[in-house]
């Protein structure tokens, strides 16, 4: 029976931290905030010394649209920097955090897996830092201070109406999506409407991820728009003073966490918005900061390429002049085969058919990755013990055809010497120019970024919404947010807003049903199809199989 991801964990022969820190980085102990021996934070003071160092090559990790099958990107991220560090580079990885909803749900850790995971692994997936907390405490402060404001006399004339801002929690809880507050009399306050997001929806997590210091992060929460008066002005974090109080909440949470994977090389993981519903991208500090302690830098943005890469150049690079040198497209023929219509409990069979069928999704994904975005792209087949040798021939030569190169990885079972192909191209990659762009321009109107992003990255052949929705959309540009990039939400599972078209649909028509100005981290979102800023949980969910045993170990966490 082979090993789950929980028991090669703990095989690993970890070494303290304040080592690592010292030996693989050169960073004193005095710069460190630890957190026990295996997990330590940065410090910001240590941070700013950085800033006239060299930055090292930034390789951005992506995929094709994610299916059931699984594609590897995180563990694909974590063997390829050990796969660089094997080479004798010097490299380092950085990483977003998992949120406890999906560890209790249905999508898992954010750990890695198999033999190319970041340690310590029951850590990192569940409590961690308490990074996530304090966003949550942040952004729920903010929100009690909003209906604590009306209760006791609303000298800012805020429109029950008209408030935005909502609760947050880091478990997926669809019971909280809609809800009353303020029941039971005056002393409760004001009756109204209200909701929960997941914490990874919060803007208030956006900002932490796109804030560079701490004045940054204080100037961006007190730009938070969390309701209008009753005569439409907008109102923000500042106006009901508690942006100080939510800096306080976050001034530790700000500085990068530093842990290592299993073969004992650095990894920075910090932050965690989901690109379904978020700008899905690790901090900004922490991107930045790994680029001057290394030569290489292997970071990934959430779900698929239309998603996770599209906001990470247009949303974090646009933000923070970041510019990936390579990008790493990873696909399964697992989940190639799904897009193709090969049924779920057949994926393990060979199906040349269906192989050849999805890879239309793989090949629009490279599209937009090179011709779109710009950059220079590997194909990194993660591989799995049911794929034959004719499928992964067929694939290599689909791939190759197109101009693109293509590498196996079998790090799940090796470890970084498993990838070592997929570094050795990776390092040809970054030695050419990367030639990134933006999708749209910061001059374009709000609804032309989004027909851009329809039309060019997911191949609509057009954009709509409903009259009041456009309303506010042009609302937003009249009052001098068009120059904001777009975040669009929509499900990660197509190219559509229909999770279920697959492979490479075109010729549909992207709805926005709702908009959300995130004043403070500076981008509007679109919100499109069904998904939800509050995931549910699913039948089954994996907090079944997590329990601890009789000696106190954790088990059934993957």
């Amino acid at each position: 029976m082979p090993q789950s991801d929980i028991d090669i964990a703990r095989q690993a022969r970890m070494q303290r931290i304040s080592q690592i820190a010292r030996e693989r980085l050169g960073i004193d102990d005095e710069h460190l905030v630890p957190y026990g021996h295996y997990k330590a934070k940065l410090s910001l003071d240590y941070i700013e010394s950085l800033k006239d160092r060299a930055d090292g090559k930034l390789i951005l990790v992506t995929a094709i649209s994610p299916t059931p099958a699984g594609e590897g990107k995180t563990t694909t991220t974590v063997g390829l920097g050990d796969a660089l560090n094997h080479l004798g580079k010097r490299a380092m990885i950085a990483l977003r955090e998992p949120s406890l909803g999906p560890v209790f749900g249905m999508k898992g850790g954010a750990a890695g897996g198999g033999h190319a995971q970041v340690v310590p692994m029951e850590d990192i997936n569940l409590h961690f830092t308490g990074d996530f907390s304090a966003i949550g405490l942040a952004n729920n402060l903010l929100a009690a201070a909003i209906d604590n404001h009306v209760h006791h006399g609303n000298a800012l004339g805020i429109d029950l109406r008209r408030v935005s801002w909502r609760r947050v929690m880091d478990m997926n809880d669809r019971a909280l999506r809609e809800l009353t507050v303020g029941l039971g009399g005056p002393g409760n306050g004001h009756p109204r409407q209200d909701g929960f997001d997941i914490v990874v929806a919060s803007e208030v997590m956006a900002i932490f991820c796109l804030a560079t210091s701490l004045v940054d992060l204080k100037e961006r929460l007190g730009n938070i728009i969390v309701a209008s008066t009753h005569d439409r002005r907008p109102v923000r974090a500042r106006d009901l003073r508690v942006h100080g109080a939510m800096a306080v909440l976050l001034r530790d949470a700000l500085a990068p966490n530093l842990v290592q994977t299993l073969e004992n090389n650095p990894a920075i993981l910090h932050g965690g918005p989901f690109a379904n519903i978020a700008h899905g991208c690790n901090s900004v500090i922490a991107t930045q900061t790994a680029l001057k302690l290394a030569d290489y830098v292997v970071t990934e943005a959430g779900f698929g390429a239309d998603l996770g890469a599209e906001k990470f150049v247009d949303i974090k690079c646009r933000k923070s002049g970041l510019r990936p040198d390579a990008a790493v497209l990873v696909a399964t023929l697992r989940a190639l085969k799904f897009h193709g219509g090969a049924a779920r409990d057949a994926l393990g069979r060979e199906d040349l058919g269906a192989l050849a069928r999805g890879m239309a999704n793989l090949d629009r994904h490279v599209d937009n990755v090179t011709q779109r975005l710009g950059l220079p792209c590997v194909v990194a087949v993660n591989h799995f013990d049911a794929d034959t040798e004719a499928e992964h021939k067929l694939l290599r030569e689909h791939v190759q055809a197109r101009g693109v190169p293509v590498a196996v990885a079998r790090h799940w079972a090796l470890g970084g010497a498993g990838a070592t192909e997929l570094a050795h191209e990776v390092i040809q990659l970054c030695a050419q120019p990367s030639r990134m762009r933006f999708v749209y321009e910061d001059a374009d109107p709000l609804w032309e970024k989004l027909r851009k992003l329809a039309t060019e990255i997911y191949g609509a052949a057009d954009i709509s919404a409903s009259a009041a929705v456009r309303a506010q959309i042009q609302r937003l540009q009249d009052d001098g947010y068009g120059h904001y990039p777009v975040c669009v939400a929509k499900t990660q599972y197509s190219f559509s807003s229909d999770p279920q078209l697959l492979g490479a649909p075109s010729g549909h028509v992207l709805t926005v049903r709702e908009v959300r100005l995130a004043a403070g981290a500076e981008f509007v979102v679109m919100v499109c199809g069904d998904i939800m800023t509050m995931p549910g949980l699913p039948k089954v969910p994996a907090a079944e199989s997590i329990d601890l045993d009789a000696d106190g170990q954790v088990v059934g966490l993957f």
